[in-house]
């Protein structure tokens, strides 16, 4: 079962959001909430977070480090009602795993849902280059880039690798014959020594100062 938290202010898409989400035989809906405040409250051993970024007291985007905090392994999902293309980026950079928007049909957002729990990716090699291309222009200078990257162990840049290509953690797994609960560990250890929320941050950050490369 995937674990999900729904937080959004306005009642009826989030209870009919969770509704719908509950109903999937795997998927389980483990709290709701209408603010930054009420969320805090629900983090724990959530395994995707559904957030929408406009909140009464504050930017949902202000929750993903708050979630990462307490669950490292937790994966966020940004709905919103924007559809400017910064506040994709922005969402991203911030450590937001995916972003849709709230037209989208409810099975989109619960597929969604599903492929992050599972340890798939969403957005696509050319959105994650525009999410770079937008990083790069933002200026934001990493003084210790390198030194983070040689942190990580050569089986932690496999599995880097491994995302780079787009694989889930079933086909790291298989690849790198290890289990998913292994692949699992190395992704954390990889957010901590990257000091990213994110797997699409690491992958982001890879790419900008690693030499990683994706098509």
């Amino acid at each position: 079962m995937i674990r999900v938290l729904v937080v959004d202010d306005h009642t009826s898409f989030r209870q009919s959001l969770a509704f719908m989400l509950q109903r999937e035989a795997d998927l389980t809906v483990v709290g709701q909430a209408g603010s930054l405040a009420e969320a805090r409250h629900k983090l724990k051993g959530v395994e995707v977070a559904v957030v929408d970024i406009g909140l009464p007291n504050g930017d949902g985007l202000a929750l993903i480090n708050d979630v990462h905090d307490t669950n490292p392994l937790c994966r966020v999902l940004v709905v919103t009602g924007s559809s400017a293309s910064i506040d994709v980026a922005r969402a991203v950079i911030m450590g937001a795993e995916g972003v849709l928007h709230k037209s989208v049909d409810v099975h989109d957002i619960i597929a969604a849902v599903r492929r992050l729990g599972t340890g798939e990716d969403l957005l696509t090699r050319k959105q994650i280059l525009t999410i770079v291309r937008f990083a790069n222009e933002q200026g934001e200078q990493i003084s210790n880039a390198q030194t983070r990257l040689e942190r990580l162990t050569r089986r932690e840049w496999d599995v880097l690798l491994a995302l780079a290509e787009g694989l889930s953690d079933k086909d790291i797994g298989e690849k790198l014959q290890i289990s998913r609960e292994t692949v699992r560990s190395h992704v954390v250890r990889i957010l901590s020594k990257l000091e990213v929320h994110s797997r699409l941050q690491a992958l982001v950050f890879a790419v900008r100062f690693g030499g990683v490369k994706i098509s």
